[in-house]
């Protein structure tokens, strides 16, 4: 195996290390932010209702359910679902770590089923084996922005009458067949977190297929405690509240949602320019020893959330993580998304799980590298991260 020099020639000085997934930050957030300090409501408030209603009316839906993460909407989605121990959910291998301890702390049991190579998304034929007289519920999740075949995934769930829990996480814009992603199951989870295309530092939002569901969430989210909880310290008079279930600590507070209602109208003008970006990345790249992400499947809206490569060893010379290690000495930040589950020690104690088991997503695994993909890339930044690569490779 060939070792990458370490006399790499840095693309850009080390006071100008480009960090993956920054977020685009603007005056106006930054004004929105002093606003509620000098109002002194820093909790949940106005603020995070007014980003629920404009979220929901994004995703065309009555209601929205603001949280401090992806994390808990999928929990508290997972606990609305009635979800019991020894009830089996089953989820994508390849996935943030989020999405199966979302089952682990619900009482529930994970079960994978491997990804499409092409699509690196659930497969339904997989799905479909992986079916148990246990099986409560399906958790797929749209990798990268990328949109799961949901009409399989909807189909499977009727048939087998199953719960389907969206991890939306990736996947704010994402739609199929004309229709958001987060809206074709019971639930759907979003993550705002600060390397996300649209942040408010930490947050979510979940979404129910029924106000009950909703409500539900609502509660679950704020101790269990009664709605009027939400408003005991408005101007309108106090509220008592009762405790009606056992809840979490899982709100989000209105100097989060400060930031986002400034970030998401412009999300749609952002995924313009990620897909400046992406195109720029696939033409400079077509004739390198990698493999390029898929061309989004007809009648779908890729988020273009993450622009993922799979280093050819075999052709290049280069591994995976000598690929890594190479573009942080150009000063130039990637990630990793994701090893597969299977690959962290924990899951492999406790649920006696090995990576061959999904033999797809232990490959996509070892294999991949995400590069800066964000609307506050310049052209000069997309240039260094394409010499990079090709200086490399």
């Amino acid at each position: 195996m060939a070792q990458m020099s370490p006399q790499v020639r840095p693309i850009r000085s080390k006071e100008n290390f480009l960090v993956f997934g920054k977020p685009t930050i603007e005056e106006p957030e930054i004004a929105e932010v002093v606003d509620s300090l000098r109002k002194g409501w820093l909790g949940t408030g106005p603020k995070v209702a007014k980003l629920e209603r404009e979220f929901a009316a994004y995703k065309g839906v009555p209601q929205a359910v603001a949280v401090h993460s992806c994390t808990a909407a999928l929990h508290l989605s997972l606990l609305a679902a009635g979800l019991k121990p020894g009830d089996e959910v089953i989820t994508t291998p390849l996935t943030f770590c989020a999405t199966v301890n979302s089952i682990l702390h619900a009482g529930a049991t994970p079960v994978l089923a491997d990804v499409d190579r092409r699509t690196m998304n659930l497969d339904p034929e997989k799905v479909e084996k992986a079916i148990t007289p246990r099986t409560r519920a399906l958790l797929p999740v749209h990798f990268a922005g990328r949109p799961c075949d949901m009409d399989a995934l909807v189909d499977i769930a009727r048939r087998k009458g199953l719960v389907l829990i969206e991890d939306c996480a990736h996947a704010i814009e994402t739609e199929y067949k004309g229709k958001k992603a987060g809206t074709f199951g019971d639930f759907g989870c979003f993550s705002f977190y600060a390397t996300k295309n649209m942040t408010t530092g930490e947050g979510g939002m979940a979404l129910a297929k029924s106000d009950e569901l909703a409500s539900r969430l609502k509660m679950l989210a704020l101790h269990g405690m009664s709605k009027d909880a939400w408003k005991r310290f408005s101007d309108d008079g106090y509220k008592h509240y009762q405790v009606v279930e056992l809840g979490f600590k899982y709100n989000m507070m209105d100097l989060q949602a400060a930031i986002g209602l400034h970030q998401l109208p412009r999300i749609e003008r952002w995924l313009t320019r990620r897909a400046e970006v992406w195109a720029a990345y696939d033409r400079a790249f077509a004739g390198l020893p990698v493999e390029l992400p898929a061309a989004p499947e007809p009648n779908t809206r890729h988020a273009l959330h993450l622009y993922t490569l799979l280093v050819d060893e075999r052709r290049s010379k280069v591994s995976r993580d000598q690929f890594l290690t190479a573009m942080t000495q150009h000063n130039i930040g990637v990630g990793v998304h994701y090893m597969s589950v299977p690959e962290h020690p924990y899951y492999q104690r406790a649920l006696g799980w090995k990576p061959e088991d999904c033999p797809h997503a232990m490959e996509i695994g070892r294999r991949t590298v995400s590069l800066p993909l964000s609307a506050g890339l310049t052209d000069g930044d997309v240039a260094d991260v394409i010499a990079a690569v090709k200086s490399i490779l």
